[in-house]
């Protein structure tokens, strides 16, 4: 399928406003808790229960896999071990009645200036709509989260249909990682020298150990692609862009469906609530992933 050019300026521009309405899965005090109640104690059980629960109860090699980023040895301590006190449905209930109540705080159900119910209602719509557009060859986390039913509920609907997306958006940008030779603690290295995270904060997020951060250092030194202080040289950012435009053309095609117009809806009503759900002080600003919302 060709995806006009529009659709994939698209892509970006929505990942702006979808990533933060996702991520209160993550940061959010209400989905922590969730977690918690389901069994998955700790904040990385949590993590990686949640999030991997729709591919069922899986081990961590293809976990370590689908997700780039960690260390193998961090998904371990995680995986399959949570499923004895916890379950995956239990994760995809709590995951789902968590982001809603953080969603809720945050006034996206018309309590507050987010949203009143007409345009949460109007943007649960379109966000559902554009999930049911993605494409899954190959995108073992899209795949998994699109066969979800539609749960009961606009914030409910509406936070399933931005996690569909973006898990999307994610396996894309890693086939592209993939096919360009970037390892993930080398991709790591790549985001921080872009401005567009906390190096030692990463580092340790992400489980690397010293010696493997060093190396993934050196290689991005041997390409080219940053000098010996760690910054981007003009390879180095032409390199970055490039993996940029390449993940925004596989995020597209559910913009190009939904066409320019419900595009454009979507993104006017997702704009003040995820501005509403950064306000609320949970989710980091920069956070890991390396969106920088204020320079979309």
């Amino acid at each position: 399928m060709t995806v006009p050019d529009i659709a994939v300026q698209a892509a970006r521009a929505l990942w702006a406003e979808l990533e933060p309405v996702h991520d209160v899965v993550y940061f959010a005090p209400e989905a922590r808790a969730a977690a918690e109640a389901a069994g998955f104690r700790g904040f990385w059980r949590g993590y990686f229960a949640m999030r991997a629960a729709p591919l069922g109860p899986v081990g961590a090699a293809p976990v370590t896999a689908a997700f780039h980023g960690f260390h193998p040895s961090m998904v371990a301590r995680a995986l399959p071990g949570v499923w004895s006190p916890g379950s995956p449905d239990g994760a995809l209930a709590a995951r789902l009645a968590g982001s809603a109540a953080a969603l809720r705080r945050s006034g996206l159900d018309g309590a507050g200036p987010a949203a009143d119910p007409a345009a949460l209602h109007r943007a649960a719509e379109l966000a559902w709509a554009a999930a049911g557009e993605v494409d899954v060859d190959g995108r073992v986390l899209a795949a998994a989260n699109a066969a979800l039913p539609r749960p009961d509920g606009d914030l409910e609907t509406l936070w399933q249909a931005t996690t569909t997306l973006r898990e999307h958006r994610g396996d894309g940008h890693v086939a592209v990682l993939v096919a360009r030779g970037v390892g993930p603690v080398a991709a790591h290295h790549l985001k921080i020298a872009a401005g567009e995270t906390d190096g030692e904060w990463l580092r340790t997020a992400r489980g690397v150990d010293p010696d493997a951060w060093a190396a993934g250092a050196e290689d991005l030194r041997a390409r080219g692609w940053v000098d010996a202080t760690g910054a981007l040289t003009a390879a180095g950012a032409d390199e970055h862009d490039e993996i940029e435009r390449l993940t925004d053309r596989a995020a597209a095609r559910p913009w190009g469906a939904l066409g320019p117009e419900r595009t454009a809806e979507l993104a006017a009503l997702l704009a003040p609530m995820a501005t509403a759900v950064l306000a609320a002080g949970d989710v980091p600003v920069h956070g890991p992933v390396g969106l920088v919302r204020d320079g979309r």
